[in-house]
């Protein structure tokens, strides 16, 4: 078993994720996404529970409008960077948008994601028939796979836009119909998100497995968040269910800011000495 060498936490295995019920344990699982070697280095030094080199790397990272734009190739390049930087976490990759749209396809792709980042998971979204026999398959051959259902942003054209899931009878009993067949398909876990907190705590109560919530309420048996929306590393707004825990964009910008000011002033002054 390997150990984190700065804090002494063993590193979890799905074994451990899968009995990690908030209601057992006492505990709820933290969960962070991480897209950078640096990041992941000071991540492994935490008791984070698991990293997610999730697709928002598109939004956060390389400015696209949706995760839709985001590759393979992508993917591959900053999960595999992320695993490096972070060898005593659970690392979880996953599968951007239309990577499983075959069967064939997802079994090519997942295997070559795999075996590329060396994490632990992938991450699939959605749980219509095709996507359950997907994970049925993988998990049978060996790659663990986390569900995700409720607000899924790669579907989000389809969905209609961002907006909170199981409002209505039928939409509840939709999500908790689709929660127990990623559970028999073979998900260690279930992401839950943007979903009310009454069906986020129905499902979880109904699952043997974890579920890790974002924006679904605290009722989950775990948290998620976009590490960049926690730190506020960027200009814009962050998601009412995330309370920034500080301003790194304001912070650096204010300390780059004064390096240059301050850079500008002693070049000055190095001119003026040179025409004395």
């Amino acid at each position: 078993m390997e150990r984190n060498w700065f804090t002494g936490m063993k590193k979890l295995t799905t074994r451990k994720i899968r009995k990690s019920k908030l209601s057992a344990t006492g505990k709820s699982l933290q969960v962070l996404t991480c897209y950078d070697y640096q990041t992941a280095q000071m991540l492994n030094e935490t008791e984070l529970d698991m990293i997610l080199v999730g697709d928002s790397l598109g939004n956060v990272v390389l400015g696209y409008d949706t995760t839709v734009q985001v590759s393979l190739t992508e993917m591959s390049i900053f999960g595999a960077a992320v695993r490096r930087g972070a060898p005593n976490k659970f690392v979880i990759v996953d599968m951007p948008f239309g990577s499983y749209t075959t069967f064939d396809k997802a079994l090519e792709n997942a295997t070559k994601l795999f075996q590329e980042t060396q994490a632990e998971a992938l991450k699939l979204e959605g749980a219509y028939p095709h996507q359950l026999d997907i994970i049925k398959r993988l998990t049978q051959s060996g790659i663990p796979v986390m569900g995700h259902i409720g607000l899924t942003p790669q579907s989000v054209h389809e969905q209609g836009g961002y907006y909170t899931h199981g409002k209505d009878d039928s939409d509840k009993a939709r999500l908790l119909a689709e929660a127990k067949l990623l559970e028999e398909a073979g998900c260690f876990s279930i992401v839950l998100e943007c979903v009310t907190d009454e069906i986020a705590t129905i499902i979880t109560r109904e699952l043997s497995i974890p579920t890790i919530g974002i924006g679904a309420g605290k009722n989950t048996d775990g948290q998620v968040l976009v590490i960049n929306d926690l730190l506020k590393m960027g200009p814009g707004k962050y998601p009412n269910f995330c309370k920034p825990i500080a301003n790194f964009y304001e912070q650096k910008l204010k300390l780059i800011s004064e390096y240059i000011l301050k850079s500008k002033k002693a070049d000055n002054s190095d001119d003026a000495d040179l025409h004395h």
